[in-house]
């Protein structure tokens, strides 16, 4: 596989890029306090990073999966071993907790060979629950903690102290950065074009020789260790502790509605999905209680919210259900001929 660095260096894109990325590095901290770092910026970033790691084997691979949750699980709990058990650097810990993942991503897609669709989708859900019985049964896991979590020990990188909100932000930005990058060469290589002929039509990209059973297994690795890296930020860069129920059935949902909300196949869809998820229950919170906070009870306050959640993103997914990424190509090119009609 060969990196296309100077596709992506080309067309114009590199100074958006730069400048996107420039402003996300040194304005957003600047105007931007601890609360903001902690509870806003940070998870969505990490949800960004697990979003593009399932939109690899959906999105791009055409492979149902409903394990992100255990995947996220597998990356912080090898993590958490390697710091704690074999006393290892923290970025080296983290990217073997995601090689781990990849591991046990590419065991459980073997079957991707005999099954698809909804009967793939199922062994999945499997793997999600037998992976959060394993980190329940095995005290070993969680260093036989009595609560059987796993809690962030003190991290420095390159001898860099990361324990202020600002320092687990830039940590976060970096890896989601370097990682974007290698997922946009990776899905405009040979090997992400194989993903897409698979997405396609299978039989079609078997016949033209593509080995497609590997390149089913190579994404569900690629995938898993995407998920592995963010499931450790999620415990030692945002939480500082958690436990199995941090990686439920019900994060696995989540990841999957950032990239059906984003839009399936789109690198930039993963951050918009993400952001979705982030921001908008934050925006009906602050309306809500602005405006209804004497008026109606909270519990009931709570509901109506999920309630109006919910509905947006039905209303999404039949007003645009190629994704808001798709939404906004489609808005970009109308505005290029505005006034004329196409």
């Amino acid at each position: 596989m060969r990196l296309q660095v100077g596709h992506w260096f080309s067309h114009g894109r590199v100074p958006y890029a730069w400048l996107v990325l420039s402003l996300v590095a040194v304005g957003v901290p600047l105007v931007s306090g601890d609360y903001w770092l902690n509870a806003i910026l940070i998870p969505f970033l990490i949800l960004s990073l697990a979003g593009l790691g399932l939109n690899v084997l959906t999105g791009y691979a055409g492979q149902t999966s409903l394990g992100s949750g255990g995947f996220m699980a597998v990356g912080a709990f090898a993590t958490y071993a390697c710091l704690i058990h074999f006393q290892l650097s923290f970025l080296l810990a983290i990217f073997l907790g995601g090689g781990v993942a990849a591991l046990v991503g590419l065991f459980f897609g073997l079957p991707s060979a005999k099954i698809k669709g909804f009967y793939l989708m199922v062994t999945s859900l499997a793997a999600q629950f037998f992976l959060e019985w394993v980190f329940v049964k095995f005290p070993w896991f969680y260093n036989y903690s009595s609560s059987a979590t796993i809690s962030s020990p003190p991290i420095t990188v390159f001898g860099w102290a990361i324990a202020s909100p600002l320092s687990k932000y830039y940590l976060v930005l970096v890896l989601v950065s370097f990682l974007t990058w290698v997922a946009v060469n990776l899905t405009r290589s040979q090997v992400g074009r194989n993903w897409m002929a698979i997405r396609d039509m299978d039989t079609a990209a078997a016949v033209i020789g593509i080995r497609v059973h590997r390149s089913k297994i190579l994404a569900f690795a690629i995938s898993s260790f995407y998920l592995g890296i963010a499931g450790a930020l999620w415990v030692f860069a945002y939480l500082g502790s958690a436990g199995v129920q941090s990686f439920s059935l019900q994060r696995s949902f989540q990841v999957l509605f950032i990239i059906i909300i984003g839009g399936l196949g789109s690198i930039s869809g993963n951050f918009i999905g993400a952001a979705f998820i982030s921001l908008l229950p934050l925006l009906l919170d602050f309306l809500a209680h602005t405006f209804f906070a004497r008026m109606v009870d909270a519990g009931l306050l709570q509901n109506l919210q999920k309630v109006i959640f919910g509905s947006l993103i039905v209303w999404f997914l039949i007003k645009e259900p190629e994704g808001i990424a798709r939404f906004i190509s489609h808005l970009r090119g109308r505005l290029a001929v505005w006034p004329l009609r196409f």
